[in-house]
């Protein structure tokens, strides 16, 4: 990417979009020429507002940061939302992409897509080689899709689009919400509110012992841009953080950050999800790429960013 080059960033209201039209900005790319595309601006689930949006911006390169996204809770109780979401943003973007020659598309999966006992650390190759997570089959089928048609467009079109799998991310703008939001900010929200209002006893899902990766989201949009200037492959490409813990540690450590001084007590009557889930990040650290948040500095800011923002979160 030239540095005047028009790049779109698809999903650019949500976490990782937001944290890739910054990362942008701080590379050099001219801001005039960073295209930030909300839901507010098109329904991407629609082609018709899909395609009047290329044609409108005629952008070079696009981020596909777009989709319907949500913790265990959400997958189980709106999974049709999820399938047909995801699946139309996909189709009537990748499709778009090459109708309008965009020369690169970065397409974002999820860790999800990975069968749910993928040896560990999990490698490129262990897409399709098991049954999934059933609580998150819905989205992961529906990335996996994603994947597929990227592979397909690149064969039978030549289109340069790379698929890029992020282990579970968070950071500033995440999705709050108190039911449908991922493991990271459900805690944070949790613990904020619980210690302003004094409530003794916290309670969270699971056993705590699942093992799981975290990778700051500005890291992320780091590692995606790097990858669509030095990276054009069909075979997917994890980022990962390349360390884990288990969620035991991940809700001490929240409830520390927040200040929190109260039980937490464990519903073990709840699922875990994946016992173990650490990518294997090797073929992009080879390529020179590494994380620089580490967990503990992503959780202050992620925390900071909260209470900074809460009254404004629904």
């Amino acid at each position: 990417m030239e540095k005047t080059s028009r790049i779109a960033v698809l999903g650019a209201n949500g976490m990782v979009g937001r944290a890739l039209v910054r990362r942008l900005k701080v590379n050099g790319f001219f801001d005039e020429n960073i295209i930030s595309i909300t839901r507010k601006d098109v329904d991407l689930t629609k082609q018709d507002e899909v395609e009047i949006m290329f044609g409108n911006v005629q952008p070079e390169y696009v981020f596909l940061a777009a989709a319907k996204v949500g913790g265990i809770h959400a997958n189980n109780v709106m999974p049709a939302e999820f399938i047909y979401n995801n699946l139309a943003i996909q189709t009537n973007v990748i499709e778009a992409c090459r109708k309008y020659d965009v020369k690169k598309l970065c397409f974002l999966g999820s860790v999800c897509i990975y069968p749910k006992y993928a040896e560990v650390p999990v490698k490129e190759d262990s897409l399709l080689t098991g049954e999934l997570e059933p609580t998150n089959q819905w989205y992961a089928t529906a990335k996996i899709a994603g994947i597929k048609m990227c592979q397909a467009y690149r064969k039978q079109y030549g289109c340069d689009f790379i698929s890029v799998m992020p282990c579970n991310l968070y950071g500033e703008y995440d999705n709050f919400h108190p039911t449908f939001s991922h493991v990271i900010p459900a805690l944070i929200r949790r613990f904020v509110e619980a210690t302003d209002a004094n409530i003794p006893t916290v309670t969270v899902w699971g056993t705590g012992n699942a093992r799981r990766e975290f990778l700051f989201a500005d890291d992320m949009a780091d590692a995606c841009i790097f990858l669509m200037e030095r990276y054009s492959d069909e075979r997917i490409i994890n980022i990962g953080y390349n360390s884990d813990c288990t969620i035991k540690e991940l809700v001490q450590s929240i409830a520390e950050t927040v200040g929190y001084k109260g039980e937490i007590i464990w519903d073990t009557s709840k699922p875990d999800g994946t016992p173990k889930r650490i990518l294997d990040s090797s073929r992009l650290f080879e390529l020179g790429w590494k994380p620089q948040v580490s967990l503990k500095e992503g959780l202050t800011r992620a925390v900071e960013w909260y209470k900074l923002h809460r009254n404004e979160i629904k």
